[in-house]
């Protein structure tokens, strides 16, 4: 789960991290009224979206006077900013920041994330900071330092010092990144986070750090140990679809190919996936009715498939160890009928009552194609959604 800036921000203070005063806004006469608050000279009006690249697509606006944060704030609300991270379809800036300026002197990156390969919490770090991170990383990789963190020690000072020598940090200011860099880890670590970007990460005139923006995400399956995090979930930011599967407790991820997948287990989803690419075609979703799946649920998950309308042809792909088979077929079956299935759906079964469930399929009168094994299934899709 992904939350906005300002409510990352107002997360990493309340941990001791130096973040700039601000306010969020809804309306024009609130987006005012926060810099009014402010009183600054200059002040920051920040679309907030869940992606990157706003500064590039405009959404980042300094203004200096209280009627171009009218002007400013009348622009954005409502507008589509279309992002290298959005895709063409952008998002609709349903809320800003109102900030107050900052004398920037250096712009540094520094993130936080869960590196699999080492698992382990790893700190990335380059001094070169700012809106061109991407190009950074893929032109110039040295510049960008990885750092993990044993699990067994947690951050240490030592790990802090590195890292303000890698970022070129010193006197004061490097004394000051250890602080800052713990306030980090402690935030990091006590919410369970996945991700935590701050870009850029700020050296100010006067030798200060300040996290001048600040990107969050965190781990779903923590979030019931994190009530006041997941309140700060912003529906309207997420795919609908999957908003839909997980209020069914369905494992949901839309794709970009044309067949849809609905599997149990997340292995198996994953596998079904790789031998649709192997046979040339392209999945559309993955989607996990987990092991207990109800009639009720396969019915919702084929729904939430056919919600996109690039999905040509359905895999239905179960091993019923704990599920039964013909209670996943008399939902197949059902959910066939129900919406008036008329694209190819393949269904391959294997465990628990298997016999059953391809008997109901069979005596269904619907149009299913059976598979015998994994890679059946998989040739029988490809071939019916290219019409082969």
């Amino acid at each position: 789960m992904n939350i906005h800036e300002h409510q990352a921000k107002a997360l990493l203070g309340s941990f001791g991290v130096p973040v700039p005063n601000g306010h969020a806004a809804f309306t024009v006469d609130e987006a005012v009224t926060a810099a009014e608050k402010l009183g600054g000279p200059v002040t920051v009006v920040k679309a907030q979206i869940h992606a990157g690249g706003r500064g590039k697509a405009g959404g980042v606006k300094v203004v200096k006077t209280l009627d171009e944060v009218r002007e400013v704030a009348t622009d954005l609300l409502g507008k589509t900013l279309v992002t290298h991270q959005t895709g063409p379809a952008g998002k609709e800036v349903q809320r800003l920041y109102i900030e107050e300026g900052c004398d920037i002197g250096r712009e540094l990156y520094l993130s936080m994330l869960v590196d699999r390969a080492s698992s382990s919490v790893t700190i990335i770090a380059s001094t070169e900071g700012g809106m061109d991170i991407e190009e950074v990383a893929a032109e110039t990789p040295e510049k960008i330092i990885t750092l993990p963190i044993n699990p067994a020690t947690g951050l240490m000072p030592h790990h802090c010092r590195r890292v303000a020598k890698a970022l070129a940090l010193d006197g004061a200011t490097a004394k000051q990144a250890v602080g800052f860099l713990m306030s980090l880890y402690k935030a990091f670590m006590a919410t369970d986070a996945a991700l935590l970007e701050i870009n850029p990460l700020v050296v100010t005139g006067s030798g200060d750090l300040i996290a001048l923006d600040a990107k969050m995400g965190f781990d779903d399956n923590a979030l019931f140990r994190h009530k006041d995090v997941l309140e700060l979930r912003d529906i309207s930011e997420e795919d609908p679809a999957e908003v839909r599967a997980s209020e069914f407790d369905l494992n949901y991820v839309k794709l970009d190919g044309d067949i849809g997948c609905m599997v149990n287990g997340a292995g198996l989803a994953m596998a079904t996936m790789d031998i649709i690419k192997l046979e040339g075609g392209e999945p559309a979703n993955f989607l996990d009715v987990g092991g207990s799946a109800t009639k009720e649920k396969v019915t919702e998950a084929f729904k939430i498939i056919l919600s996109d309308e690039n999905v040509k042809g359905i895999l239905v792909n179960i091993f019923g160890g704990i599920m039964r088979c013909d209670i996943i077929a008399d939902g197949v079956v059902s959910a066939a009928r129900d919406l008036g299935l008329t694209k190819p759906l393949v269904v391959r079964l294997e465990g628990t009552n298997v016999e059953e469930g391809k008997k109901i399929m069979a005596d269904s009168g619907l149009a299913i194609i059976p598979a015998d094994d994994l890679g059946d299934a998989a040739v029988k899709i490809v071939a019916a959604v290219k019409g082969n």
